[in-house]
């Protein structure tokens, strides 16, 4: 058993979790069959097998956990909280052809409908047992208000961990990119919106709730002047750096003929490789690329099922994790995913990556790893989450796996992973409940389905 001396946070009010399987995905990636977890504020304090230690004083809850597994709170690397408002739209177009159909309906949103699309992008992953997020945001028309502010405000309601991701976009259609150019802004403009966004909103701290990163759009739709700025400024405000890459295959094109080489040489062209860093999706990597990110630990998020929506491809996952690159799963945006969970992305991850023709290329607790250990990697905070383990922060997630859907199931992990996505009876941010038996804690689910269904009909009429 692991545990802590009483070092200040035996004064704090303590969670007890008792007869419940443990996943911790600790480095050794150590199971208990029937174990505890204790809690003090905002800090796992002990885990270990059989019953937590008599001596626990300032008990405040104790939790019977029988029938349960116990996994951290899962970490979505990669989302767009803005899309909850379009979902069902191009139902069946590629990439490219897609985003031409809804730039125009993104240009029309402002701080108002962002607040509503946040809640609800938010709502859904905390209901499918995401402790912590990245949202990148790129779309800020002008006289939209102050759309980033509100995303922050929307997630801080529903009490979700967040990297807030300050994204952009400069090259417009006149200029050889994809966005309408009333949709752009310029370099100078960008560059001083991302240090304020920094400045006001990002806490390095450790337990912090909030992080900002800097997150140009995509290689077609920002300047080389951006991507190489953009680069220099996050390293000088000491922040992490997210962009789009090798997507598809019309993308790697494009790189070609607009830069002379593919995505990765253009990144790493520009200064755009490196622990700080991190890309989605990455479905066309060869093995050169591949082994420049994993050499530069430049991060990867996976995002099976928007892939699948969008007939991008299939992620090279399991040679990308064999090379040593840090990969974590991510939802995408909801107008290519239109589910929003990301607890059900663990399966698809697992089916999705054994179509490459081996039936062990990913295994459930491979696949767990990126959901939790992984996606805290890829967003620098593996200190501090993505394991149940003695003085991190206390992300937990508690799956019922005795029901009918998965009682037959021996193993718990498998049971998560390759089972139907099992009720979450309590998902804990910081210490804090923010869903209890699948339902929200924080905030009445009934008002933000209307005020995302408003949203939604509102966006559609501004056309």
């Amino acid at each position: 058993m692991a545990s802590v001396a009483n070092n200040g946070v035996g004064a704090a009010p303590r969670i007890v979790i008792e007869n419940a399987a443990i996943a911790t995905v600790d480095a050794l990636d150590t199971e208990y069959t029937r174990g505890h977890v204790v809690i003090a504020g905002n800090i796992i304090e002990s885990v270990g097998e059989g019953p937590a230690p008599m001596w626990l004083e300032n008990v405040a809850r104790r939790i019977n956990a029988e029938g349960h597994l116990v996994t951290p709170g899962l970490v979505n690397t990669h989302h767009h909280f803005y899309q909850w408002i379009t979902r069902g739209v191009a139902q069946d177009d590629i990439l490219f052809d897609w985003l031409v159909a809804l730039y125009p309906t993104w240009s029309r949103i402002d701080d108002k409908l962002v607040h509503a699309a946040s809640q609800g992008s938010a709502a859904a992953l905390l209901k499918s047992g995401c402790t912590t997020a990245s949202d990148h945001h790129y779309v800020f028309p002008q006289g939209g208000g102050d759309i980033l502010g509100a995303s922050i405000e929307a997630v801080s309601e529903l009490g979700m961990r967040f990297t807030a991701l300050r994204g952009s976009m400069s090259r417009g259609k006149s200029d050889g990119g994809l966005p309408p150019d009333h949709a752009v802004e310029k370099t100078e403009d960008i560059l001083l919106a991302s240090e304020a966004a920094v400045d006001r909103w990002h806490d390095a701290s450790f337990g912090s709730m909030l992080h900002v990163a800097i997150a140009p759009c995509s290689p077609f739709s920002v300047t080389t002047e951006l991507m190489k700025e953009a680069a220099e400024l996050a390293r000088r405000k000491g922040v992490r750096l997210h962009t789009h890459g090798s997507e598809t295959a019309e993308e790697e094109q494009f790189c070609k003929e607009l830069f002379g080489m593919g995505p990765t040489d253009y990144f790493e062209s520009v200064g755009w490789l490196g622990e700080d860093v991190w890309m989605a999706h990455c479905v066309h990597m060869n093995d050169s690329d591949i082994r420049k990110f994993a050499e530069t630990g430049t991060g990867v998020a996976h995002c099976p099922s928007s892939n699948a929506r969008l007939a991008a491809g299939i992620a090279r996952v399991p040679d990308m994790m064999a090379a040593g690159v840090p990969v974590g799963l991510g939802v995408d945006g909801t107008a290519s995913n239109e589910s929003g969970e990301l607890g059900t992305e663990l399966r698809n991850a697992l089916l999705i990556n054994r179509l490459h023709g081996r039936p062990d290329a990913l295994t459930a607790r491979q696949t767990l790893r990126l959901g939790t250990m992984g996606g805290a990697r890829v967003l620098g905070r593996q200190a501090e989450i993505g394991s149940v383990e003695v003085g991190k922060l206390a992300d937990l997630a508690l799956w019922k796996v005795d029901g009918i859907m998965h009682s037959s199931i021996a193993d718990p992990v498998a049971a998560l992973v390759m089972g139907a996505l099992p009720p979450l009876s309590l998902l804990l941010v910081n210490g804090r409940p923010v869903v209890e038996h699948g339902h929200l804690t924080t905030v009445n689910e009934d008002r933000i389905a209307k005020a995302c269904a408003d949203a939604a009909k509102e966006l559609a009429s501004r056309g």
